[in-house]
């Protein structure tokens, strides 16, 4: 942890990322690690006073429970600047007045963080600055590539941090330990033993008013493009020496740059749905068409699957299924590994059907072990037996571990500009697909588990 104080400046501050995730995710920071040496600034057009916005910061920290010597100095020390970010004079007044080292955390649409990059490089920042952005890095390969060209022409790719908050999960830092200090998985994390991994993160949730932009985004860009990949990157990636932060990334790119289509095939790899009216936890549910914001014409899809491979020796042959959607009936945040079927069974013994199973949870964070073993009764029987392990706690939010990384200066948790262009060089494939009518965009009652004849 560094001794410096570390300016945090929220471009775009009065937004609800601010509110939600950026502000509480700081202060459960603050409450693991009080020591911290930070000042939090915020910037946008929206008139806001000083006293609201130190009010903001204060409430967000006494929520977190942050014990009130160490939030006393941090509230006192926030400050609020009415800045347009798009007007050249006034961004160059507003980095003239902040000391570094500053972090700017671009909590903006990205088309206005594409244009607010454009003028940093016109203004320059000052030695040191680190830029954080948020997701979609761009909306094609195209545009991720001029995305990362422009930021590179404003700070190195060094101090570039594209967040990604699934990162900061607890459970995926735990698939780090489970995966490279376990004796007994280590060896068996491979396609001589794994029949197949299955990557997903069904939702009972429907729309609740995020159309704006959810219809423009999609169950494939919105969870699979940008959070299952990465997962898959994390579960995927060779065994590192160390936890360097460009290390452990470099792998994670070299797992993305192995991963295809399913056989090659855009068509074959990927399925798309959208809810129709439907009951869901004692609620009805409108056909997705009827939902305010929606434009039916533009054929979102709430439900998608991807099936990858990776073209190289550990993996190849492996199916691995992404699949995320909104008003399920049943919530499955999971990463679920199947193992093949042993070599051989000693006849006389009856054969389970069940394959054995590792299921990581992603919410609530667990692990468990479903396992082929003698039945009760009969000895000569084989039934599944389950194994399971809940995860500790998470000592902070996921902006929590995520901010502490940024400004620590570790970007570990974080992606780098190749992961970024992977990404969307995988998934571009489909979308052409998809948007030609390659692949038809089918239906399934809010409530249920998909359409039928779906995996």
């Amino acid at each position: 942890m560094a001794d410096q104080t570390t300016a945090l400046l929220i471009l775009g501050a009065s937004g609800d990322l601010t509110r939600r995730l950026l502000l509480p995710g700081l202060g459960t920071l603050l409450r693991e690690e009080p020591g911290r040496p930070v000042r939090v600034l915020g910037a946008d057009r929206v008139e806001l006073s000083q006293e609201d916005w130190q009010s903001k910061v204060r409430d967000s920290l006494a929520e977190a429970e942050v014990p009130d010597a160490v939030a006393a100095p941090v509230v006192s020390g926030a400050a609020y600047h009415q800045t347009d970010l798009l007007e050249r004079d006034q961004l160059q007044a507003l980095l003239a007045e902040v000391e570094a080292p500053v972090v700017l955390y671009f909590a903006l649409p990205p088309a206005v963080t594409v244009k607010v990059c454009a003028l940093l490089e016109e203004i320059g920042v000052p030695e040191g600055t680190r830029l954080a952005l948020e997701k979609p890095f761009g909306d094609s390969l195209e545009s991720a590539r001029a995305l990362n060209r422009q930021l590179l022409r404003v700070v190195p790719e060094g101090d570039i941090y594209r967040i990604d908050h699934f990162l900061g999960v607890n459970t995926i830092l735990n698939l780090i330990g489970l995966r490279f200090a376990n004796r007994l998985l280590q060896p068996i994390w491979s396609a001589e033993h794994i029949e197949r991994v299955e990557i997903s993160y069904d939702e009972t949730l429907a729309l609740e008013g995020r159309a704006g932009y959810y219809d423009h985004a999609g169950a494939l860009m919105d969870m699979i493009q940008s959070h299952l990949l990465e997962i898959l990157a994390f579960f995927a990636m060779e065994a590192p020496a160390t936890m360097h932060a460009e290390e452990i990334r470099g792998l994670k790119a070299q797992a993305l740059r192995a991963t295809q289509l399913w056989q090659h095939d855009p068509v074959a790899a990927s399925k798309r749905a959208r809810y129709a009216a439907g009951e869901l936890e004692g609620r009805s549910i409108p056909d997705y068409a009827a939902e305010e914001g929606v434009d039916p014409e533009r054929s979102t899809e709430t439900l998608a699957q991807l099936t990858v491979q990776l073209d190289n020796a550990r993996w190849a042959g492996v199916p691995f299924v992404l699949r995320s959607g909104k008003a399920l009936g049943v919530a499955a945040k999971q990463v679920v590994v199947v193992f093949k079927a042993p070599a051989h069974v000693p006849d006389g013994l009856t054969d389970t059907s069940e394959p054995d199973r590792l299921i990581l949870e992603l919410k609530p964070g667990s692990v468990g072990l479903e396992l082929s073993m003698n039945a009760e009764g009969d000895p000569f029987d084989l039934e599944q037996k389950s194994l399971h392990a809940e995860l500790g706690k998470p000592r902070m939010l996921p902006y929590g571990e995520i901010l502490g990384a940024i400004l620590d200066g570790n970007p570990l948790l974080t992606i780098r500009g190749d992961e970024a262009e992977e990404l969307w060089r995988i998934v571009e494939p489909v979308l052409t697909a998809w948007r030609a009518g390659e692949v038809p965009l089918e239906e399934y009652p809010a409530g249920s588990a998909g359409p039928d004849g779906w995996a």
